[in-house]
């Protein structure tokens, strides 16, 4: 974990990659509790894949991996002296490779940019989600954080 000692220290590594965070398991339990709670079920069309005579295998929405990012970036840095940092928003978010139910995810940040707010900075982190032993990352997205000085 990269621990900032403020805001002014976070600013000054723009460009800069600050890490990954722990591995998430995607497990059945985890895939459904996400489902329920969006009114859906993963035995919905479209949450299974496989090619005609190949195994089916269940893919979890990316809707839950854009939901496992705050936690991602909160493992991977930290900034002391910030009154509080609030999700802003989201800019680009793309899905290149679906993620089977029981693989393992981390996500790695990228200091993108920052611009000065009156009270504080947007920051915006590259946050590009890792699938074990694939070579295509599951979500490349482009996150805005409101810190407030």
């Amino acid at each position: 974990m990269r621990n900032f000692s403020g805001l002014d220290e976070l600013v000054s590594a723009k460009g800069e990659h600050l890490g990954y965070s722990e591995w998430f398991d995607l497990t059945e339990e985890r895939v459904e509790k996400f489902a329920a709670a969006a009114g859906f079920s993963s035995q919905e069309p479209g949450f299974r894949t496989g090619a005609e005579g190949s195994a089916v295998s269940t893919v979890h929405p990316g809707c839950l991996t854009l939901g496992l990012l705050p936690s991602m970036m909160r493992a991977v840095f930290t900034v002391e002296r910030a009154r509080s940092g609030v999700n802003f928003g989201l800019e680009k978010v793309r899905f290149p490779c679906p993620v089977e139910v029981g693989a393992r995810v981390r996500g790695g940040a990228e200091l993108s940019g920052a611009q000065g707010v009156p009270g504080g900075w947007l920051v915006s982190v590259r946050m590009t989600v890792q699938i074990e032993n694939e070579r295509r990352p599951a979500c490349v997205a482009d996150t805005v954080s409101l810190f407030l000085v």
